[in-house]
Formats: C-alpha cells, sequence, structure tokens
C-alpha cells in the first residue's frame, strides 16, 4: 500500500506547481464551482444541521475562510459573483458526473472537486464503495468536465481515522457519534481498543487511501489541465478546533479555512489580472 501512493504520488508530480507543466500561469476562470459532499457545501459550518455554502473552502464568499473563490478574486475579477455551489451533503462519487453536468451546463471552466468520504461512511463494511467503482465514477465524471475543457482541482479525503484519534476521549464528540450514527464504519465503538475495531478503523483508512490514490491517478490521466492536491488534506493535522461543534465531524469555518489554505497553494498559478477602467459618461 505504501509503495501504491509513493508511485501515484509521483506520477501525479506533473499536477503540482513548480514543475515545468505548471510553469505558464492561468488566466482567472469566469466561472468556478464546487463539486462534492457535505464539506464542500460548508455543512454545519454556521448552524445546526444546514448547508452554509458561504462558508465552503472552494466557492464560499465569507472573509473567515478566504476561499478558492476568494483567493481567485483577489488575483483577477473575472470570476466575481460567478461561484456556483453543486456540493450536496450526503454525496457519493455515484453522483460526481450529474454534478459535473451542472458545472458544464453552467459554464465553468474552474471545479474543485472532493469527494469520497460518504462512499466509506457507510453502515457495515461491505457497504463500502469497492475501489474500482470509485475510480469508474470519477474517470466518468472527468469525462463530462474534458468535453468542455474545465480545469480541475482534485482533493484527497481527509483522514477519517484522524478524527477518531483526537475525538475518543471527548464523551461529547463520541456521544454525537453514537446517537447520529456518524461514520460507523470508522467512529462506532470508539471508545474501543478491541483488537477487531482496531482492524476495522484501519481497513476504513485504507480504503479512503485507495480512493485517494484513484483520484490522484485520474487527475495525472487527465492531463494539465487537472491539479491534485498531492494527499495535502488527508495528511493536515487537524485538531477538534477544526471540526464543527454541531456534530463533531464536519470541518467549521476554522476547518474550512484551513482546507482552502492548504489546498489553493497546491493548485494551478493564477495570472494577474489589471483592472479595466469603467468607461467614462458620454458627458464627462
Amino acid at each position: 500500500m505504501v509503495r501504491k501512493i509513493a508511485l501515484v504520488l509521483a506520477a501525479s508530480a506533473v499536477c503540482v506547481p513548480g514543475t515545468a507543466v505548471a510553469a505558464a500561469a492561468e488566466p482567472v476562470p469566469a466561472v468556478m464551482a464546487a463539486l462534492g459532499d457535505s464539506i464542500s457545501a460548508g455543512f454545519n459550518a454556521c448552524g445546526w444541521y444546514v448547508s452554509c455554502t458561504s462558508r465552503s473552502w472552494s466557492a464560499g464568499d465569507s472573509a473567515d475562510v478566504d476561499s478558492h473563490y476568494l483567493r481567485l478574486l483577489a488575483v483577477g475579477q473575472a470570476v466575481k459573483g460567478h461561484n456556483l455551489n453543486f456540493a450536496v451533503p450526503g454525496s457519493t462519487s455515484a453522483d460526481l458526473a450529474a454534478q459535473a453536468e451542472k458545472a458544464v451546463a453552467a459554464k465553468a471552466s474552474y471545479v474543485t472537486v472532493l469527494i469520497g468520504a460518504q462512499d466509506a461512511c457507510v453502515a457495515s463494511e461491505s457497504r463500502m464503495t469497492p475501489v474500482a467503482t470509485y475510480r469508474s465514477r470519477i474517470d466518468r465524471a472527468f469525462a463530462v468536465l474534458a468535453s468542455a475543457g474545465v480545469k480541475i482541482f482534485a482533493a484527497s479525503i481527509p483522514d477519517l481515522k484522524r478524527l477518531w484519534r483526537i475525538g475518543r476521549e471527548s464523551v461529547v464528540a463520541k456521544s454525537f457519534w453514537t446517537i447520529g450514527g456518524i461514520c460507523p464504519t470508522m467512529l462506532a465503538d470508539a471508545a474501543s481498543d478491541a483488537k477487531k475495531d482496531q482492524a476495522r478503523r484501519d481497513r476504513v483508512r485504507e480504503r479512503v487511501q485507495d480512493y485517494n490514490a484513484e483520484m490522484a491517478q485520474a487527475c495525472a490521466a487527465y492531463g494539465p489541465a487537472c491539479r491534485s492536491d498531492g494527499g495535502a488534506v488527508f495528511s493536515y493535522p487537524y485538531t477538534l478546533d477544526h471540526i464543527s461543534k454541531w456534530d463533531f465531524f464536519h470541518p467549521n469555518a476554522d476547518g474550512q479555512r484551513a482546507l482552502a489554505k492548504v489546498t489553493f497553494r497546491m493548485g494551478f498559478r493564477w495570472e494577474p489580472q489589471p483592472l479595466v477602467p469603467e468607461p467614462l459618461a458620454a458627458d464627462q
């Protein structure tokens, strides 16, 4: 498994800024969109079990988060007001192609993709999406985006086992996980150190790593119009301070801000664009 990840990261190096492929700056997109699940929808980042798209790491417009959209806006005004969010809480890889179709119909030229946590967070291990199925769904969605020449930023899935590790000593967190039935494949019986539970968590973590490897490979196959985060989100050392106190699962505003920061620096190099002065009125 370690060798597989190393090979994938090496293969996806063409997607990381600083290489020859990434040397040329790209014009700021006129329309951008977020694709994915509850993380990109900003779920529980501002209230009780609601999507908070303004606090999305990708397309949000809240200064508290400083999303990809706001960072793009700071480079050029072409994208102003054209930040779309097609991410839907509960989505799995099966829903990505339909989201991609919406992005293409809306003429998005840049999208972020973060999908797969819900493919692993199911009632039992046997119901986790097979790795080959996950990859085929990503390829299908990427084909839709390729048909319109859309640039992609592909983020890795966060390390779910880290969430268990940092929250297992919190009575409140464990109560939310149990009562809400949150990600039972990883978070069920959170206090248990039984070998069977340790093995279960390790298998779920490995499945997430496999999804991330497939996403990186799909991005590399897409070519220079895709950038992978190189596992940056999966490796990010988040704490409970980054997690919503509404469910102890989703990123709060601080978590969304961290996601925006760690991913944007791994993405495209955008070309600064000068402001175009508005024409003077005829009587001036």
